[in-house]
Protein backbone atom coordinates (compact mmCIF):
# COMPACT_ATOMS: atom_id res chain seq x y z
CA UNK A 1 0.00 0.00 0.00
CA UNK A 2 2.90 2.26 1.06
CA UNK A 3 5.04 1.66 -2.36
CA UNK A 4 1.76 2.28 -4.48
CA UNK A 5 0.65 5.63 -3.00
CA UNK A 6 4.04 7.24 -2.34
CA UNK A 7 6.61 5.68 -4.75
CA UNK A 8 8.83 4.26 -1.93
CA UNK A 9 8.89 1.88 0.40
CA UNK A 10 7.85 2.78 4.37
CA UNK A 11 10.24 2.83 7.15
CA UNK A 12 10.32 0.17 9.90
CA UNK A 13 8.19 2.94 12.13
CA UNK A 14 6.03 3.72 9.69
CA UNK A 15 5.32 0.28 8.34
CA UNK A 16 4.57 -1.17 11.94
CA UNK A 17 1.97 1.92 12.45
CA UNK A 18 0.34 1.00 9.07
CA UNK A 19 0.51 -2.44 10.13
CA UNK A 20 -1.08 -1.79 13.71
CA UNK A 21 -3.91 -0.06 12.13
CA UNK A 22 -4.53 -2.53 9.66
CA UNK A 23 -5.14 -5.44 12.33
CA UNK A 24 -7.53 -2.90 13.85
CA UNK A 25 -9.63 -3.17 10.91
CA UNK A 26 -8.46 0.65 9.76
CA UNK A 27 -7.25 0.65 6.79
CA UNK A 28 -8.04 4.33 5.33
CA UNK A 29 -6.45 5.36 8.09
CA UNK A 30 -3.39 2.93 7.49
CA UNK A 31 -3.32 4.59 4.25
CA UNK A 32 -3.91 8.01 5.16
CA UNK A 33 -0.38 7.54 7.57
CA UNK A 34 1.10 6.49 4.13
CA UNK A 35 0.53 9.84 2.61
CA UNK A 36 2.10 11.82 5.30
CA UNK A 37 5.62 10.59 3.83
CA UNK A 38 7.16 14.04 1.50
CA UNK A 39 7.69 11.62 -0.98
CA UNK A 40 3.68 11.58 -1.69
CA UNK A 41 3.71 15.30 -2.60
CA UNK A 42 7.15 15.76 -4.31
CA UNK A 43 6.84 12.32 -6.46
CA UNK A 44 3.57 10.79 -6.89
CA UNK A 45 2.07 13.84 -7.25
CA UNK A 46 3.44 15.29 -8.94
CA UNK A 47 4.08 12.41 -11.65
CA UNK A 48 0.22 11.77 -11.43
CA UNK A 49 -0.67 15.44 -12.28
CA UNK A 50 2.12 16.52 -14.51
CA UNK A 51 0.68 14.93 -17.55
CA UNK A 52 -2.57 17.28 -17.24
CA UNK A 53 -0.51 20.28 -18.09
CA UNK A 54 0.84 19.51 -21.18
CA UNK A 55 -0.97 18.92 -24.79
CA UNK A 56 1.44 15.34 -24.70
CA UNK A 57 0.45 13.92 -21.69
CA UNK A 58 3.90 13.40 -20.59
CA UNK A 59 5.22 13.53 -16.74
CA UNK A 60 8.32 14.79 -17.73
CA UNK A 61 8.01 18.02 -17.31
CA UNK A 62 9.45 21.10 -14.99
CA UNK A 63 7.22 21.73 -12.06
CA UNK A 64 4.67 24.74 -13.36
CA UNK A 65 2.09 26.76 -11.29
CA UNK A 66 -0.63 24.10 -12.63
CA UNK A 67 0.91 21.06 -10.79
CA UNK A 68 1.89 22.91 -7.24
CA UNK A 69 -1.44 24.38 -7.18
CA UNK A 70 -2.93 21.08 -7.54
CA UNK A 71 -0.65 19.41 -4.66
CA UNK A 72 -1.44 22.33 -2.85
CA UNK A 73 -4.77 22.11 -3.14
CA UNK A 74 -4.83 18.18 -1.73
CA UNK A 75 -2.35 18.50 0.63
CA UNK A 76 -4.42 21.44 1.97
CA UNK A 77 -7.50 19.45 2.52
CA UNK A 78 -9.57 21.91 0.11
CA UNK A 79 -12.53 20.53 -2.21
CA UNK A 80 -10.93 19.24 -4.88
CA UNK A 81 -13.72 21.14 -7.12
CA UNK A 82 -11.71 24.50 -6.21
CA UNK A 83 -9.29 23.04 -8.86
CA UNK A 84 -11.30 24.32 -11.46
CA UNK A 85 -12.70 27.56 -9.86
CA UNK A 86 -10.39 28.85 -7.14
CA UNK A 87 -8.29 32.08 -7.21
CA UNK A 88 -5.16 30.35 -5.89
CA UNK A 89 -1.75 29.84 -6.85
CA UNK A 90 0.63 27.66 -4.83
CA UNK A 91 4.41 29.69 -4.76
CA UNK A 92 7.57 28.39 -3.00
CA UNK A 93 7.95 30.60 -0.29
CA UNK A 94 11.38 33.47 -0.08
CA UNK A 95 12.80 31.93 -3.27
CA UNK A 96 15.54 34.27 -4.67
CA UNK A 97 13.66 34.02 -8.22
CA UNK A 98 10.17 35.00 -7.44
CA UNK A 99 6.50 33.68 -8.52
CA UNK A 100 6.11 35.78 -12.30
CA UNK A 101 3.14 35.65 -14.70
CA UNK A 102 5.28 35.61 -17.46
CA UNK A 103 7.76 32.65 -16.91
CA UNK A 104 8.20 29.22 -15.38
CA UNK A 105 11.72 30.42 -13.94
CA UNK A 106 10.28 30.09 -9.96
CA UNK A 107 8.75 26.80 -10.26
CA UNK A 108 12.00 25.43 -11.74
CA UNK A 109 14.53 26.75 -9.45
CA UNK A 110 11.52 25.33 -6.55
CA UNK A 111 12.18 21.77 -7.71
CA UNK A 112 15.56 22.03 -8.39
CA UNK A 113 16.11 23.19 -5.02
CA UNK A 114 14.61 19.89 -3.78
CA UNK A 115 12.21 21.61 -1.82
CA UNK A 116 9.72 20.38 0.30
CA UNK A 117 6.09 20.76 -1.43
CA UNK A 118 4.47 19.18 1.57
CA UNK A 119 5.81 21.42 3.95
CA UNK A 120 2.96 24.54 4.26
CA UNK A 121 5.90 26.84 5.15
CA UNK A 122 7.66 26.17 1.72
CA UNK A 123 4.72 25.82 -1.00
CA UNK A 124 2.30 28.76 0.02
CA UNK A 125 -1.22 29.65 -1.34
CA UNK A 126 -1.65 33.06 -2.71
CA UNK A 127 -4.74 34.88 -5.11
CA UNK A 128 -4.01 34.63 -8.87
CA UNK A 129 -6.03 38.72 -8.76
CA UNK A 130 -3.09 39.82 -6.56
CA UNK A 131 -0.41 38.51 -8.91
CA UNK A 132 -2.02 39.34 -12.43
CA UNK A 133 -2.81 43.48 -13.02
CA UNK A 134 -5.85 41.79 -14.93
CA UNK A 135 -7.46 38.98 -13.28
CA UNK A 136 -10.21 39.41 -10.63
CA UNK A 137 -10.70 37.37 -8.08
CA UNK A 138 -14.12 36.89 -10.33
CA UNK A 139 -12.34 36.25 -13.41
CA UNK A 140 -10.08 33.35 -12.15
CA UNK A 141 -11.07 30.07 -12.61
CA UNK A 142 -8.53 27.36 -10.94
CA UNK A 143 -5.64 26.24 -13.18
CA UNK A 144 -7.68 26.99 -16.27
CA UNK A 145 -6.52 30.66 -15.47
CA UNK A 146 -3.13 29.93 -14.67
CA UNK A 147 -0.01 30.57 -16.74
CA UNK A 148 1.01 26.70 -17.73
CA UNK A 149 -2.61 25.66 -19.09
CA UNK A 150 -2.47 29.56 -20.92
CA UNK A 151 0.82 28.50 -22.46
CA UNK A 152 0.08 25.13 -23.36
CA UNK A 153 -3.79 25.06 -24.19
CA UNK A 154 -4.74 28.94 -25.32
CA UNK A 155 -1.10 29.59 -27.52
CA UNK A 156 -2.43 30.27 -30.82
CA UNK A 157 -5.86 28.09 -32.46
CA UNK A 158 -9.36 29.43 -31.08
CA UNK A 159 -9.47 28.54 -27.38
CA UNK A 160 -11.09 25.07 -28.28
CA UNK A 161 -8.27 23.37 -27.18
CA UNK A 162 -8.53 24.44 -23.52
CA UNK A 163 -12.00 23.07 -23.43
CA UNK A 164 -11.21 19.45 -25.19
CA UNK A 165 -8.05 19.10 -21.83
CA UNK A 166 -10.50 20.31 -19.55
CA UNK A 167 -12.77 17.38 -20.99
CA UNK A 168 -10.03 15.19 -20.78
CA UNK A 169 -8.37 15.68 -17.33
CA UNK A 170 -11.32 16.76 -15.33
CA UNK A 171 -14.25 14.41 -16.96
CA UNK A 172 -12.22 11.86 -18.42
CA UNK A 173 -13.63 12.21 -22.17
CA UNK A 174 -11.84 13.21 -24.98
CA UNK A 175 -14.42 15.60 -27.68
CA UNK A 176 -15.13 12.32 -29.59
CA UNK A 177 -16.40 10.66 -26.07
CA UNK A 178 -19.22 13.63 -26.01
CA UNK A 179 -19.83 13.65 -29.83
CA UNK A 180 -23.77 14.15 -30.42
CA UNK A 181 -25.33 15.27 -33.91
CA UNK A 182 -28.34 15.95 -32.20
CA UNK A 183 -27.85 19.28 -30.36
CA UNK A 184 -28.58 22.38 -31.83
CA UNK A 185 -25.83 23.79 -34.31
CA UNK A 186 -26.13 27.56 -33.83
CA UNK A 187 -23.45 28.50 -31.55
CA UNK A 188 -21.31 26.77 -33.65
CA UNK A 189 -18.49 30.05 -35.16
CA UNK A 190 -17.56 31.28 -38.30
CA UNK A 191 -14.53 29.16 -38.80
CA UNK A 192 -16.21 25.82 -39.31
CA UNK A 193 -16.92 25.06 -43.03
CA UNK A 194 -21.17 24.00 -43.70
CA UNK A 195 -19.87 21.21 -46.25
CA UNK A 196 -16.23 19.81 -46.31
CA UNK A 197 -15.16 19.03 -49.21
CA UNK A 198 -18.49 19.79 -50.81
CA UNK A 199 -20.38 17.82 -48.90
CA UNK A 200 -23.14 18.99 -46.10
CA UNK A 201 -23.36 15.94 -44.95
CA UNK A 202 -20.30 15.53 -43.49
CA UNK A 203 -21.09 18.71 -41.43
CA UNK A 204 -24.41 17.31 -40.28
CA UNK A 205 -22.89 14.15 -39.64
CA UNK A 206 -19.69 14.27 -38.29
CA UNK A 207 -18.38 17.99 -37.55
CA UNK A 208 -21.86 19.24 -35.64
CA UNK A 209 -21.17 15.95 -33.21
CA UNK A 210 -18.35 17.83 -31.62
CA UNK A 211 -18.68 21.52 -32.43
CA UNK A 212 -22.18 21.94 -31.63
CA UNK A 213 -21.12 21.24 -27.77
CA UNK A 214 -17.73 22.14 -27.63
CA UNK A 215 -18.38 25.85 -29.09
CA UNK A 216 -20.86 27.50 -26.67
CA UNK A 217 -18.63 25.91 -23.96
CA UNK A 218 -15.51 27.60 -25.44
CA UNK A 219 -17.46 30.71 -25.48
CA UNK A 220 -16.38 30.66 -21.64
CA UNK A 221 -13.09 31.30 -22.52
CA UNK A 222 -13.45 34.80 -25.13
CA UNK A 223 -11.93 37.00 -22.62
CA UNK A 224 -8.22 35.07 -22.22
CA UNK A 225 -5.88 34.28 -24.25
CA UNK A 226 -1.77 33.50 -24.28
CA UNK A 227 0.39 36.30 -25.87
CA UNK A 228 3.68 35.29 -27.09
CA UNK A 229 5.25 38.63 -27.07
CA UNK A 230 4.44 38.81 -22.77
CA UNK A 231 4.68 34.92 -22.24
CA UNK A 232 1.71 34.94 -20.42
CA UNK A 233 -2.01 34.86 -19.72
CA UNK A 234 -4.09 38.16 -20.97
CA UNK A 235 -7.67 38.80 -20.15
CA UNK A 236 -9.59 41.68 -21.73
CA UNK A 237 -12.75 41.95 -20.08
CA UNK A 238 -15.72 43.16 -22.43
CA UNK A 239 -13.63 42.32 -26.02
CA UNK A 240 -13.53 39.26 -27.59
CA UNK A 241 -10.24 38.35 -28.49
CA UNK A 242 -9.12 38.44 -31.82
CA UNK A 243 -8.72 34.28 -32.62
CA UNK A 244 -12.51 33.92 -31.79
CA UNK A 245 -13.03 35.54 -35.89
CA UNK A 246 -10.40 33.72 -37.00
CA UNK A 247 -11.27 32.60 -40.53
CA UNK A 248 -14.76 34.38 -40.01
CA UNK A 249 -15.42 33.84 -44.45
CA UNK A 250 -15.29 30.24 -44.24
CA UNK A 251 -19.21 30.74 -43.39
CA UNK A 252 -20.06 34.10 -42.78
CA UNK A 253 -23.52 32.95 -41.28
CA UNK A 254 -21.63 31.18 -38.71
CA UNK A 255 -21.59 32.26 -34.82
CA UNK A 256 -20.44 35.19 -33.82
CA UNK A 257 -18.76 35.24 -30.47
CA UNK A 258 -20.42 38.88 -28.77
CA UNK A 259 -18.87 37.65 -25.01
CA UNK A 260 -17.47 35.27 -22.88
CA UNK A 261 -21.29 33.57 -21.79
CA UNK A 262 -21.49 29.68 -22.22
CA UNK A 263 -23.97 26.90 -22.36
CA UNK A 264 -23.81 23.60 -21.89
CA UNK A 265 -26.06 22.08 -24.54
CA UNK A 266 -24.91 18.46 -23.12
CA UNK A 267 -27.49 18.82 -20.30
CA UNK A 268 -30.03 17.17 -22.45
CA UNK A 269 -29.30 14.61 -25.01
CA UNK A 270 -27.31 11.17 -24.05
CA UNK A 271 -24.62 13.21 -22.30
CA UNK A 272 -27.10 14.54 -19.72
CA UNK A 273 -25.94 10.77 -18.39
CA UNK A 274 -22.53 12.36 -16.97
CA UNK A 275 -24.50 14.12 -14.52
CA UNK A 276 -24.97 17.57 -14.08
CA UNK A 277 -25.93 19.62 -11.19
CA UNK A 278 -29.65 20.32 -11.16
CA UNK A 279 -28.82 22.86 -8.66
CA UNK A 280 -27.25 24.78 -11.46
CA UNK A 281 -28.46 26.67 -14.64
CA UNK A 282 -26.05 25.40 -17.25
CA UNK A 283 -24.97 28.50 -18.62
CA UNK A 284 -23.28 30.98 -17.22
CA UNK A 285 -20.73 33.83 -18.05
CA UNK A 286 -16.72 33.24 -18.00
CA UNK A 287 -13.94 30.63 -17.01
CA UNK A 288 -14.93 30.56 -13.17
CA UNK A 289 -19.03 29.91 -13.44
CA UNK A 290 -17.53 26.98 -16.47
CA UNK A 291 -15.41 25.53 -14.14
CA UNK A 292 -19.07 25.42 -11.38
CA UNK A 293 -20.39 23.99 -14.04
CA UNK A 294 -17.86 20.72 -14.55
CA UNK A 295 -16.49 20.21 -11.10
CA UNK A 296 -20.45 19.65 -9.86
CA UNK A 297 -20.61 17.19 -11.97
CA UNK A 298 -21.23 13.20 -11.61
CA UNK A 299 -18.88 12.88 -14.25
CA UNK A 300 -15.74 14.90 -12.62
CA UNK A 301 -16.27 12.77 -9.08
CA UNK A 302 -16.28 9.47 -11.21
CA UNK A 303 -13.39 10.82 -12.94
CA UNK A 304 -10.59 12.22 -10.48
CA UNK A 305 -11.12 8.56 -8.85
CA UNK A 306 -10.55 6.46 -11.99
CA UNK A 307 -7.27 8.43 -12.54
CA UNK A 308 -6.84 7.31 -8.77
CA UNK A 309 -7.35 4.25 -9.67
CA UNK A 310 -4.92 4.03 -12.10
CA UNK A 311 -2.32 5.51 -10.49
CA UNK A 312 -2.68 3.63 -7.23
CA UNK A 313 -3.60 0.16 -8.75
CA UNK A 314 -1.46 0.31 -11.85
CA UNK A 315 -3.98 -0.79 -14.18
CA UNK A 316 -7.55 1.57 -15.20
CA UNK A 317 -11.15 0.26 -13.71
CA UNK A 318 -11.58 -2.35 -15.84
CA UNK A 319 -14.47 -4.57 -15.54
CA UNK A 320 -18.24 -4.63 -13.25
CA UNK A 321 -16.42 -5.29 -9.93
CA UNK A 322 -13.97 -2.03 -10.58
CA UNK A 323 -16.89 0.39 -11.63
CA UNK A 324 -19.00 -0.59 -8.85
CA UNK A 325 -15.85 -0.06 -6.28
CA UNK A 326 -15.06 3.35 -8.37
CA UNK A 327 -18.84 4.59 -8.15
CA UNK A 328 -18.99 3.67 -4.19
CA UNK A 329 -15.61 5.67 -3.81
CA UNK A 330 -17.49 8.75 -6.44
CA UNK A 331 -20.26 8.88 -3.38
CA UNK A 332 -17.69 8.84 -0.73
CA UNK A 333 -15.54 11.73 -2.53
CA UNK A 334 -18.88 14.09 -3.13
CA UNK A 335 -20.42 13.29 0.66
CA UNK A 336 -17.06 14.41 2.23
CA UNK A 337 -16.54 17.79 0.56
CA UNK A 338 -14.19 15.80 -2.63
CA UNK A 339 -11.54 15.27 -0.30
CA UNK A 340 -9.05 13.92 -3.12
CA UNK A 341 -6.94 12.45 -0.01
CA UNK A 342 -10.05 10.39 0.95
CA UNK A 343 -10.23 8.79 -2.75
CA UNK A 344 -6.19 8.35 -2.79
CA UNK A 345 -6.89 6.21 0.84
CA UNK A 346 -10.45 4.37 -0.57
CA UNK A 347 -8.42 3.53 -3.81
CA UNK A 348 -5.51 2.14 -2.17
CA UNK A 349 -7.75 -0.18 0.48
CA UNK A 350 -9.37 -1.11 -2.24
CA UNK A 351 -6.95 -2.41 -4.75
CA UNK A 352 -4.63 -3.79 -2.17
CA UNK A 353 -7.72 -6.19 -1.36
CA UNK A 354 -7.94 -7.38 -4.74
Amino acid sequence: MHDRLVGIPPTAATLQTMSDLIAQGDPIAAAREAMRNPAFYNVSLKNWVTPWTNVAGSAHAPLNDFTATVIGIIRDDRPFTTVLTADAVYVGNGLETPYSISDNAHYELLEESGADLSDPNVLVRMTQSGSHPELGAADAAGVMTLRASAEEFLSAGTNRRLWRFVAINFLCRDMEELKDVTRAADRIRQDVTRSPGGDSSVFLNQCTGCHSGMDPMTQAFAYIDWDDEQARLVHTPGEVRPKYFNNAGVFPLGFVTPDDSWQNMWRAGPYSSLGWSAALPGMGSGPKTLGVEVAQSRAFAVCQVEKAFEHVCLRPVSDAQDRIEADRIADVFEARQHDMKQVFAEVATSCMGN
